[in-house]
């Protein structure tokens, strides 16, 4: 079975060996490997062009012209000649036997979600989404996955358009929900596993770790509007601005009661924010 990996990148040199690495171990070899590179200006590059003896159907193409890991997805799949896709990041390892279970799974399905651990490559573990099934949305909608473990069949993939660009949060539940509209169930491959990294691993001081969690919860919480308003009148519902103009001082409050220690605080004040802004953007 021919499945195209592919990875998007960028500045991702402290990282990127430990996923190629992984690629050149796998109980299925990949049909071929393309590292779009989304403009990196550390050794991403150079780093890429060491495995070309270790992975030899291995590309590296220029995905610079739009910043985002949708476009250099899309640009990787266009590339791509394998008759399925395989999406993976570059900061995260893909299991020893995922491209193998997803080649078993691609025989009765053509859009396949995978398994996501946290415990590989991370000291906190308490993130359970994606661990034993699909990601749903608060309200039920389209079940969706993260980009870091989507694998579909190409013509499929180019069918819908690929990854839509101009959305830069939640741009893979957008994917799930179009291609399941489309008429293509999404399929949870548990024995596809990807170790997914929670960032590159640097330190970071106090102030920057609370803004990193608030600024990361308010991305996903005006992507889950934006849907929202691409989306609701196919049926997916989404709590008003009435019920967060409540939360988001009773948030506040928490996390300055904390002195801002309460990661969790942080990111429902972060995530209430930017839903009530996407909402008020578009009033």
């Amino acid at each position: 079975m021919n499945i195209s990996v592919v990875i998007p990148c960028f500045n991702a040199a402290p990282v990127i060996r430990q996923q190629l690495d992984a690629l050149t171990q796998q109980t299925l070899a990949p049909y071929e490997v393309i590292v779009a590179d989304n403009g990196s200006t550390d050794d991403s590059r150079a780093i890429v062009e060491q495995y070309r003896d270790r992975l030899p159907r291995l590309t590296l193409v220029d995905a610079s012209a739009v910043r985002g890991a949708s476009h250099a997805r899309n640009v990787g799949a266009k590339a791509a000649t394998g008759d399925y896709l395989a999406f993976c990041d570059a900061d995260d390892v893909v299991d020893q036997g995922w491209l193998a279970a997803l080649a078993k799974a691609f025989a009765d399905h053509g859009f396949l979600a995978c398994r996501l651990d946290y415990e590989f490559l991370n000291n906190d573990t308490s993130n359970t989404s994606q661990t034993t099934g699909l990601q749903q949305f608060r309200t039920p909608f389209f079940p969706f996955a993260g980009g870091c473990g989507l694998a579909i069949e190409r013509e499929l993939h180019a069918a819908v358009g690929g990854f839509d660009e101009g959305i830069s949060h939640l741009e893979d539940a957008d994917y799930c929900i179009r291609v399941q509209m489309a008429g293509h169930p999404l399929v949870f491959v548990p024995e596809a596993v990807v170790h997914y990294r929670y960032g590159p691993g640097a330190q970071e001081s106090f102030l920057e770790s609370r803004q990193a969690t608030y600024r990361k919860a308010y991305n996903w919480g005006y992507g889950l509007a934006t849907l929202y308003l691409r989306y609701r009148d196919q049926g997916m519902q989404l709590h008003g601005l009435a019920p967060r103009l409540v939360l988001i001082p009773l948030w506040g409050l928490r996390a300055i009661g904390s002195g801002f220690r309460s990661h969790h605080s942080l990111w429902r004040l972060g995530w209430h924010m930017g839903v009530v802004n996407r909402l008020l953007s578009a009033s």
